[in-house]
């Protein structure tokens, strides 16, 4: 029998999932006096993604379902990694989700000293050591999955003497590298995690925050669960690669006898088609130069999202759909994009734009007139309203909507056919213009019917295209970027020995077009302003090279939805 229980409802009414369940049965029993205080904690080392997204929403969204708070932590203890411009480009983010942390912003490096102070307090109770072995030696000793570690020579020094060389090490008496401060947990444990793990290591590198106050840094397994406990968070939820980690986590908790337990519940992280979202990928990619930076809009950054023209709408009911799984799965990255378009096309008002132009020439329409037709600004929303749209005797139309032989099943235009113009008339093309050195296209004599106008024949005949237009004289020239996907493969994260996973990148991924011409009404737009360009797609201004006078768009998305094709012929949805 299917667990209804994955269906049951919750506060808010949203889907439930088994982090909601074990929530919902928390609250229901009382444990933690009811609350339900949430954190998302990233480290500042580098920029967030749409797997990030996916953390996000689940954090900041079980505890407003349940009357809670979330923290936006900064889990900030490896300083030769970590800066401000993270720091600053995270919070950016997040807000740009939607969500506001309010007064709850706290940073992992403001409790150095406490987490100093527990240190101390494992030493005393000899549970924790300082070890004078090498990194390398460190792993050798620590065995594998079939054989069990040995113990460290330095293992059983006495209490005393491991608390003067822990304060010898924050006093800066050794070496980076030369000891490090250990758990003395189990060398046999079946979890490699817990085969005394390292608590501190000595780092002689200023912290953004700490300056030079410090020469040692708590490792982030140590940090992180005092830091959660310090700030009295719940529930504390991560993504599956730290299960082998809870037991750490529970450990270190238990062995200072804390008063506060939080629990740490792990869910499937994102794994998303044609994409990479591992961080050391990410930076290879940008370091590599494969990109032009984090906020490239190819990149799975939620700042190369939004500067390719996502919304945030769609991110996070893409999150919500996708659900929480317990085990990895893969979402097909058509369910992000169809989420995108559903927004869109919601909120995305119409224009014209012209990407590859050829010029058309209507004879019978006089020289100097232009007139101005009304234009929808959305099929859908009265309220949107309308603009106008200047008409002049020169056109600029798609060049492949014109064929000079047209294959079967072509209805745009071509030689002695008639096509409508969105908007305003029905032309004819009567003659063909060619370039005297090459032979191509270059021009289109047409006729109108200027009993047509509105698009519609006086006798009623029946027209099968309509294409859009942009009036030649009116145009705004613009560069327009046609973006695809950055990866060829499904999984470009499978690599075969000997190669890399950059050559699975799609060498077609990023297409420059100059030359566009747009309609006037297009010169008001400001960067990050969104439209759907009819017949094309979706396109934003782009954030940071769009200016008055010299447009660039970047296209968000096409009009094609596989998607919607998946789930009309029946496709599963997402693993919840």
């Amino acid at each position: 029998m299917p667990d209804t229980r994955e269906s049951a409802p919750v506060p808010g009414g949203a889907p439930s999932h088994f982090i909601r369940q074990i929530i919902a049965a928390d609250v229901a029993a009382g444990k933690h006096g009811g609350r339900v205080v949430t954190r998302f904690p990233p480290e500042p080392n580098g920029y967030l993604h749409i797997g990030h997204a996916k953390s996000i929403c689940l954090n900041f969204g079980v505890a407003a379902e349940f009357g809670g708070v979330t923290h936006l932590r900064f889990d900030d203890t490896d300083p030769s990694k970590e800066s401000l411009e993270y720091v600053e480009a995270i919070q950016r983010d997040v807000r740009w989700l939607g969500f506001d942390w309010k007064d709850k912003l706290f940073f992992a490096s403001d409790y150095f000293e406490r987490l100093y102070g527990y240190a101390e307090q494992l030493i005393r109770a000899g549970k924790a050591y300082v070890d004078h072995l090498s990194a390398e030696e460190i792993r050798e000793y620590r065995g594998t999955l079939t054989r069990p570690g040995r113990n460290s020579p330095y293992r059983d020094r006495p209490a005393a003497e491991n608390l003067d060389l822990f304060r010898r090490m924050r006093a800066g008496e050794f070496r980076d590298g030369e000891c490090v401060l250990r758990a003395k947990i189990d060398m046999a444990s079946p979890n490699l995690v817990m085969r005394d793990p390292t608590l501190y290591r000595i780092r002689r590198t200023p912290h953004y925050r700490t300056g030079t106050d410090w020469c040692i840094y708590p490792m982030y397994d140590f940090a992180h669960c005092l830091s959660d406990m310090i700030e009295g968070i719940t529930h504390s939820l991560c993504t599956l690669e730290f299960e082998n980690n809870r037991e750490l986590y529970d450990w270190v908790l238990a062995a200072l006898d804390t008063p506060h337990r939080p629990r740490q519940i792990e869910f499937a992280r994102l794994n998303l088609s044609r994409t990479v979202l591992s961080k050391r990928r990410l930076i290879e990619l940008v370091e590599g130069g494969h990109v032009s930076g984090w906020d490239d809009p190819r990149m799975p950054t939620l700042s190369g999202l939004r500067r390719r023209g996502y919304t945030p709408e769609a991110i996070r009911d893409f999150c919500e759909r996708i659900g929480v799984a317990r085990a990895d799965n893969r979402v097909d990255i058509a369910l992000l994009e169809h989420c995108l378009r559903e927004d869109l096309n919601r909120r995305a008002p119409r224009a014209m734009a012209v990407l590859r132009p050829l010029k058309v020439t209507i004879v019978n329409y006089p020289a100097d007139r232009v007139e101005e037709l009304p234009a929808r600004n959305h099929p859908e929303d009265p309220a949107a309203g309308s603009r106008t749209v200047p008409f002049s005797r020169e056109l600029w139309i798609e060049r492949d909507d014109f064929r000079e032989d047209p294959p079967p099943k072509f209805y745009r235009l071509a030689p002695g056919r008639e096509v409508r113009l969105r908007y305003a008339y029905l032309i004819r093309c009567v003659e063909v213009v060619r370039e005297a050195a090459t032979g191509a296209v270059s021009e289109l004599r047409c006729t109108y019917d200027p009993e047509s106008r509105g698009g519609e024949a006086p006798d009623g005949r029946k027209v099968k295209a309509t294409l859009h237009w942009v009036s030649a004289p009116h145009a705004l020239e613009a560069e327009v970027r046609l973006y695809d996907h950055l990866f060829l493969k499904e999984n470009p994260a499978e690599v075969e020995e000997g190669k890399s996973f950059t050559e699975a990148l799609n060498p077609g991924s990023l297409e420059v077009l100059r030359g566009c011409r747009l309609e006037p009404a297009l010169g008001a737009a400001a960067p990050g302003d969104r439209y759907q360009f009819e017949r094309l797609g979706y396109f934003c201004a782009d954030l940071k090279d769009h200016r008055p006078g010299t447009p660039v768009f970047n296209r968000t998305a096409t009009l094609r939805d596989t998607w919607a094709k998946i789930e009309a012929r029946g496709g599963a949805p997402p693993q919840r």
